[in-house]
C-alpha cells in the first residue's frame, strides 16, 4: 500500500458542548464519503475544483481503497474506488455542499473539468451565493458562498 500525503492541518477535536448552534455551525467538522468507478478522472476533476489531497492509499493493483482531501477552506472529503463491499452503494448518489468565497469561479472550474450544472449560481434568498453541479460520475455538488451559523447574509 502506498501512501501520499501533504502534512497534518488537523486542528483539536475536543467536542464542543456549547448549546449555541450557530457557533457549532461555523466549526462543523465531518467529512463526507463517496466512491467512484473512474478515480484517476475524479482525481483530476478533485484538483481542478480546489481539493488538496492529504492522504491516498493504494492496494497491490493500484486501486485507491482510501483517500482524504482537504478543502482549503476548511472540511475534507474521503473516497475510494467502487468495491462490492461497501455501504456506499450506488456510485454516483453523494451530494456535499461546499462553502466558498468565490462560487462562481469553483462552477466554472468543476464545469471545465467536466461537470454539468444543476443549479446555475444565483443570490439565494437565505443569504449568499450558490449554485450546484453533477461531477463526472454523477453525484451532486453545492458550492456557495453561505457558510451555516455565521449570520445573515454570509
Amino acid at each position: 500500500m502506498s501512501t501520499s500525503s501533504t502534512p497534518d492541518t488537523s486542528t483539536d477535536t475536543s467536542t464542543d458542548t456549547s448549546t449555541d448552534t450557530s457557533t457549532l455551525a461555523a466549526a462543523v467538522r465531518m467529512w463526507p464519503a463517496v466512491q467512484y468507478r473512474d478515480v484517476a478522472a475524479m482525481l483530476d476533476w478533485l484538483c481542478a475544483v480546489g481539493f488538496v489531497e492529504h492522504a491516498t492509499h493504494r492496494d497491490e493493483t493500484g486501486a485507491v481503497v482510501h483517500a482524504e482531501w482537504l478543502w482549503p477552506g476548511g472540511g475534507g472529503l474521503m473516497f475510494g474506488s467502487v468495491r462490492d463491499d461497501s455501504p456506499l452503494q450506488p456510485p454516483g448518489s453523494g451530494a456535499v455542499y461546499v462553502v466558498t468565497d468565490d462560487p462562481d469561479a469553483v462552477v466554472d472550474a468543476a464545469v471545465a473539468a467536466g461537470a454539468t450544472v444543476e443549479r446555475p449560481v444565483v443570490d439565494q434568498d437565505y443569504g449568499g451565493r450558490g449554485g450546484s453541479v453533477r461531477d463526472l460520475e454523477g453525484n451532486h455538488w453545492s458550492f456557495g458562498s453561505y457558510q451555516p451559523g455565521a449570520g445573515a447574509g454570509s
